[in-house]
């Protein structure tokens, strides 16, 4: 099977371009069809990250760019839904803030390993951790206003504090990974 050595980079880039028409879609509060909309491309974002990763992996098309960037999109994608759902009160803070603490401090600890030519593998609970994230800001961003499921709002929340608490577990073990190194 031919691929093109760029396919995992162009996945990275179409989630950065994304990212501003999710944004645009917060501001369509009453619009059923605006939540929808921005819920799907959420989904076709997080799913691209799951791709450009394996297809990187897989066919070795591992690049500089895909190392710089692949972790700068997450952070976006995730960053931005975060400040949008907590501006809208469509989620609580608390959580959202433990996520985001944690992507700062794991970015730090990151670019210090990086400085001292060290890498801490993604652990198993950090995949499964990044995929609730991403079912929990799905469910947020469609909310019972997208699909009239009135305890959708609900199962969001729950969600995205059983991501906030595996945020945390993982963040503490990615320290503790770390830590040796300092």
């Amino acid at each position: 099977m031919s691929i093109d050595k760029n396919l995992p980079n162009y996945l990275t880039i179409a989630r950065i371009v994304i990212i501003p028409i999710i944004v645009l879609t917060f501001y369509f509060e009453d619009a059923k069809f605006a939540h929808r909309v921005g819920a799907l491309l959420f989904i076709f974002a997080s799913i691209t990250d799951f791709v450009d990763g394996y297809l990187a992996r897989k066919f070795h098309l591992i690049s500089s760019f895909g190392k710089m960037f692949d972790p700068i999109a997450d952070k976006l994608l995730v960053g931005c839904v975060i400040v949008m759902l907590v501006k809208k009160g469509r989620a609580g803070e608390i959580p959202c803030l433990l996520i985001l603490a944690r992507e700062f401090v794991v970015a730090g600890l990151r670019e210090f390993l990086a400085q001292v030519r060290i890498s801490v593998p993604v652990s198993r609970l950090a995949k499964i951790k990044t995929f609730v994230q991403m079912f929990a800001l799905s469910i947020l961003i469609l909310g019972s206003r997208g699909s009239g499921i009135e305890c959708l709002d609900i199962l969001g929340q729950i969600s995205l504090w059983v991501a906030a608490t595996l945020t945390v577990i993982t963040g503490f073990s990615y320290l503790k990974a770390c830590s040796k190194y300092f």
